[in-house]
């Protein structure tokens, strides 16, 4: 039998974000998870380093590279739509409930359960906090390279991102704000120094 798990979560590349948005750079949901990994690794490891934590970095790093894998089939629902109401919100939860068992079907049984909580969600809590909040950075990051280049379209998504991430009260990311996030804003040259 043939499966095609891998063949579906490798057309990531196929899918892009940020769909109601004038992009300078698009952006395209393979992109975002690998850069959500690396967020999310990085962040566990501060906590792990900086903060006395235990995250597994392995189970923080998988969990981020498949956060988003079911819009291979929903594709990314802009966010002003996916939270405009309560009822919009549970209703794309079921949408994203029912991509993920589509996929999980085209895994051998013995698999499944080992990929279930990721394209689910169904992750430990403090696994869960850390991929999201690096999903949140990834999305502010976004929205300032975009600034950066010249593109006041994400100018109000930029702030209110921001703001967003601020509100999480991580210390792990309020230590990557104050540390890494700045060189963002920096041109190559500035970079390297």
């Amino acid at each position: 039998m043939q499966n095609s798990f891998f063949a579906l979560i490798f057309r990531q590349k196929y899918i892009k974000r940020w769909g109601l948005m004038r992009n300078v750079s698009d952006d395209t949901l393979a992109e975002h998870s690998a850069q959500v990994a690396m967020l999310a690794h990085a962040l566990a490891l501060i906590g792990n380093k900086r903060l006395g934590k235990n995250y597994d970095l392995g189970a923080v790093t998988v969990a981020a590279l498949y956060h988003d894998g079911t819009e291979v089939y929903t594709g990314d629902m802009p966010t002003p739509i996916k939270y405009n109401s309560p009822e919009l919100r549970q209703s794309y939860k079921l949408i994203e409930e029912q991509a993920a068992l589509t996929l999980l079907s085209h895994l051998p049984e013995d698999l499944r359960e080992d990929y279930a909580p990721l394209l689910k969600e169904d992750l430990p809590e403090d696994i869960h906090r850390i991929v999201k909040a690096a999903d949140k950075l990834a999305a502010y990051i976004k929205c300032v390279e975009e600034v950066k280049c010249g593109n006041t379209e994400f100018a109000d998504a930029k702030k209110t991102t921001f703001e967003a991430l601020k509100k999480r009260n991580i210390p792990e990311l309020e230590i990557f704000l104050t540390e890494f996030l700045p060189a963002f804003e920096l041109t190559l040259d500035e970079m390297q120094g």
